[in-house]
């Protein structure tokens, strides 16, 4: 089995926006045992934890208080992006609806927990580097 990236949130690690996380108790054991690789693009762009809640809003990320945080969300994709390169990833298991890790549905960027179809930045890239992304809700363990 090849190893599998994943939001580093989903492992339990308290990186989300607020300083909690989203434990996802099969993926912590699946990197338990040394077969997934944990990434956070917005910590790893540079971002503080925690932080001002952001949503996309086309191709920009702006964050609450209405700063553009385009340039730490585009350069920590770029990291996580050489994360899973040096491991060998070819599937990812990103967190839903995520400014960095959604796929297929993110919120609107009006902070109404309003849902449209998109990607995060994060999930964007891996997505034009053919690799397979997945959300928590939609991956499997058994499918894995």
């Amino acid at each position: 089995m090849n190893k599998i990236l994943v939001s580093r949130c989903l492992i339990g690690a308290c990186c989300r926006y607020d300083g909690g996380s989203n434990l996802v108790p099969w993926l912590k054991a699946l990197y338990e045992r040394g077969l997934a690789v944990p990434v956070c693009p917005e910590e790893l762009g540079g971002l503080p934890t925690p932080r001002t809640p952001s949503e996309r809003r086309g191709e920009r990320v702006i964050n609450q208080k209405g700063e553009d945080v385009t340039e730490q969300f585009c350069r920590g994709a770029g990291m996580a992006l050489a994360v899973c390169r040096e491991a060998g990833c070819t599937l990812a298991v990103l967190k839903a609806r995520s400014p960095s890790c959604g796929r297929g549905e993110i919120y609107d960027g009006s902070f109404t927990h309003t849902r449209i179809p998109g990607n995060g930045v994060y999930a964007d890239l891996l997505l034009s580097e053919g690799i397979q992304v997945l959300t928590e809700a939609e991956a499997k363990p058994e499918a894995l």
